[in-house]
Parts: structure tokens; C-alpha cells; sequence
């Protein structure tokens, strides 16, 4: 398995054809107190760069911005129920989604933690 992260704050853990995709811990901290998630339906196709979600915190409403094209194969139930868990465990608990990618080779296109942390400073 690989991990690679995009100019969105969003990390996707890959095996294979699917990838487990969640929002970065840097994110989650620039949020705030994450209350609510909207997240797409299984079976759902997108693009990338296409909104796939949002995530409201008690400082704003962001949007998810999908980083390569693919389909969801499972969304992460329990965020309806605790959008607060995307605070405590960002990067392993709490991620998003499950999606199959459609174009592994946009995959090239996102950053490594090292390549990440340099873009976040």
C-alpha cells in the first residue's frame, strides 16, 4: 500500500485498484470542531476535481474535492453519526471513503508525506 496526498489536504491509501481517502490531520486541525458530513452514495462516479462532499466545522463549510477520478465503493457511516471522530483520528478511524480508481496514472500527480509536508511548511 501506498499513501499520497493532494493540494486539498486529502490523503488516499492505495491497494491495488481502490483507495481508502480521508482528510489530513493538517486539515482536521485547520477546521476546527468538525459537526457534520455529507458524503456521496455508494456507486456514485466522479471526476477528479469533482465536489464529492462537504464537511462543516463550528468555522466553516469546506468542500471535498475529489483527487482522481474514480467510484464509491463504501462511504464511512459512522461520520453521520460522530463528524467529531474526523478531529480524533483523521488519518486512520475516521476516513471517508472507499473508492475504485478509474485512472491509477493521476496518481503521479499527487504528493508523498515528504512532498506534503513540505507543501503544508
Amino acid at each position: 500500500m501506498t499513501t499520497y496526498y493532494s493540494e486539498e489536504h486529502e490523503w488516499l491509501t492505495v491497494d491495488g485498484d481502490t483507495a481508502t481517502v480521508g482528510i489530513t490531520q493538517h486539515a482536521a486541525d485547520q477546521l476546527g470542531e468538525i459537526v457534520f458530513v455529507e458524503q456521496k452514495e455508494v456507486g456514485d462516479d466522479f471526476e477528479k476535481g469533482d465536489d464529492i462532499g462537504v464537511i462543516e466545522s463550528v468555522k466553516a463549510a469546506s468542500e471535498i474535492y475529489a483527487a482522481v477520478d474514480g467510484e464509491v465503493l463504501e462511504a464511512n457511516g459512522t461520520l453521520e453519526e460522530n463528524p467529531g471522530a474526523l478531529n480524533d483520528s483523521p488519518e486512520g478511524d475516521a476516513w471517508i471513503y472507499k473508492i475504485k480508481l478509474t485512472n491509477t496514472d493521476q496518481l503521479n500527480d499527487l504528493m508523498d508525506l515528504d512532498g506534503y509536508k513540505a507543501f503544508i511548511g
